[in-house]
This record gives C-alpha cells, sequence and structure tokens, in this order.
C-alpha cells in the first residue's frame, strides 16, 4: 500500500464508524479522528513520512510491530498503548481496517455505558 493509499483508505474508513468526527486539532496537515472527543486515530507526516496512529492493546502492539516491518510503536504517542503504521507493501486495505476498528472499539469500550447504549443502537 502506498502513502496516498494508506492516507485514502484510512480517511475513508474512519468516516464510516459510527458517532466518527474529524478534526484539525494539530492544524491542516494532521487529521485526528474522534468518538464522543475521545481520539481513536491520527493521520499525519512526520519527517517526511505520512503515518497513521492507532490505539492498540499492548500484547498486541508488540506482535504487529514483529509481524509488520511497516509498524512501530506510536509515533509521540504513548508507546504502549498507541502504534503507527506507516506505508508498506505488507499493509492491506483490510488489515488497516481491521486495526482502525480495534482501536475505535477500544475507545468505546472506555466510554460510559449510557453513551456505549447510542452507539449499539
Amino acid at each position: 500500500m502506498t502513502e496516498d493509499q494508506l492516507e485514502q483508505c484510512a480517511l475513508e474508513y474512519g468516516k464510516q464508524l459510527a458517532f466518527s468526527i474529524q478534526t484539525q486539532p494539530f492544524g491542516p496537515d494532521c487529521e485526528v479522528f474522534k468518538i464522543f472527543d475521545k481520539m481513536f486515530m491520527l493521520i499525519g507526516a512526520y519527517s517526511g513520512k505520512l503515518l497513521v496512529t492507532i490505539k492498540c492493546k499492548p500484547e498486541k502492539s508488540l506482535e504487529y510491530q514483529e509481524l509488520y516491518p511497516s509498524i512501530s510503536a506510536g509515533y509521540h504517542m504513548n508507546k504502549k498503548h498507541w502504534i503507527s503504521i506507516a506505508s508498506g507493501d505488507e499493509i492491506t486495505a483490510d488489515l488497516l481496517q481491521d486495526l482502525i476498528k480495534d482501536s475505535y472499539d477500544l475507545v468505546v469500550k472506555q466510554l460510559p455505558v449510557k453513551t456505549r447504549k447510542l452507539i449499539n443502537q
């Protein structure tokens, strides 16, 4: 997957998730996706390289980093709970969407029960 494909896939999928809101709190070069004010994905270029940064279970983070050369610890984020995905041949649309959905689900699980019920209707 090229950088353009990575960015387009992440943007399109992020917009499809229920109650997802796209914002630019860090400026026009960084897209942030939130659900009820909780961030689950950040898309931006760092040192000339596009990265999609998402939440991840700590036990899965290291596994993904070992399996996929294009996945690293979250850039400028908590390295235990976030991963960054760069373009690479091993990154597919299905894999990217699964990782984004997992990030979204992790954030949803931390929301109050009343809010989760709104999402799951």
